[in-house]
């Protein structure tokens, strides 16, 4: 069975964020058209669906990363600034965006709060790992081009073909 290690995330990501679309917990908020993710974003997302991609890629970091609160999440969708002249400095991304999408996704019954020791923070439900899983399973695992060509890195065949005559090069 296919689990999310074994798509592609650039695959995995907007396949999710249509389910998500689909439903009725997650919604985007009317105040999301007109703000930035960030201070270190010069302009506010262009992509209409940008909320539901966004709760997509939450999702799979929780699956991946969890427990898992605001704060690391802040860190990991930050970005530099162009500060023009001066140097490129790190902001954090905005927290009230993904503190909304984590209630939305906490209300659909994907993730939920836990305290592992030391660590707190949202982790998936068996709810939300079948919801990634049966995306992963519809898509199949990650593609590698190199087996698909019968190529390796040097160019030449990985493997004689059965009952093909040998290759003649010159040594």
């Amino acid at each position: 069975m296919a689990t999310i290690f074994d798509i592609n995330p650039s695959d995995l990501i907007p396949k999710a964020a249509e389910e998500l679309k689909k439903s009725k917990a997650v919604k985007t908020p009317e105040w999301a058209k007109l703000v930035k993710t960030g201070p270190g974003q010069e302009r506010p997302p262009v992509h209409p669906d940008w909320w539901y991609h966004r709760a997509a890629s939450i999702l799979r970091k929780i699956s991946l990363k969890g427990p898992i609160g605001v704060s690391k999440l802040r860190n990991y969708y930050g970005t530099k600034k162009n500060r023009g002249v001066k140097p490129e400095q790190f902001y954090r991304a905005s927290g009230k965006i993904i503190r909304v999408i984590l209630q939305q996704l906490e209300t659909e019954g994907l993730i939920k709060k836990v305290e592992k020791g030391v660590h707190k923070g949202k982790v998936l439900t068996p709810k939300g790992q079948a919801f990634l899983d049966s995306i992963a399973k519809n898509n199949g695992p990650r593609r590698n081009k190199k087996a698909e060509t019968g190529k390796t890195a040097a160019g030449t065949d990985a493997e004689p073909v059965a009952g093909a005559a040998p290759s003649t090069a010159a040594a």
